[in-house]
């Protein structure tokens, strides 16, 4: 089947070979002894309606589970846990705010070739307890029943109510702005 022919598909992420990740940025007097951990979104669903014949007609839907961010950076692994223990306590609140969720609608398809869009979608992001509208722009193709979609974002933690942590006296602590970067897979369900 072409991409031209193909029906409305309902499509779900396929986690074995989807990869999300958010980089934070270490800032403050101490910013050159610290690091900029890189966590990556370990449990998670989601599901996107796609037409090939009209793919700005596209949406998305995406669940995290707050509390499976896991650091993946070559650290100690008291370190390792000291981090995620604050991204899950201070920083996330996961026992109060314990799921984050993406919905989105396409705003714009550009076709970039035979299956291929440069795509942003016009979505809310709902993250410890308040919700804030976000584009975000991928590049996707569509080859028979899979759909693939790259990109980056950014956000700042103070528009969701976080602060930034702070550590050492506020000598090391991490920048307001996080940068996801995404690549993810998702296959034609039915």
């Amino acid at each position: 089947m072409t991409a031209g022919t193909a029906a409305v598909g309902h499509y779900l992420f396929d986690k074995g070979v989807s990869r999300l990740t958010v980089r934070a940025f270490a800032s403050g007097v101490l910013a050159a002894l610290g690091h900029n951990p890189t966590i990556a979104i370990r449990s998670y669903t989601g599901e996107v309606d796609f037409d090939p014949a009209e793919p700005a007609q596209s949406s998305i839907r995406f669940r995290i589970r707050a509390d499976s961010l896991e650091v993946t950076d070559d650290i100690k692994s008291s370190d390792r846990r000291e981090i995620e223990s604050l991204m899950n306590q201070k920083v996330l609140e996961v026992s109060k705010y314990p799921e984050i969720l993406f919905e989105g609608r396409a705003a714009s398809a550009e076709p970039q070739g035979e299956g291929r869009y440069r795509m942003t979608m016009n979505g809310n992001l709902s993250l410890h307890g308040a919700t804030r509208g976000l584009p975000v722009t991928a590049q996707v193709a569509q080859t028979g029943e899979m759909i693939r979609a790259y990109g980056e974002f950014s956000i700042l933690q103070s528009d969701y109510g976080i602060a930034p942590i702070s550590v050492a006296g506020g000598g090391l602590k991490l920048k307001d702005e996080l940068k996801f970067a995404f690549d993810m897979v998702a296959r034609k369900q039915g």
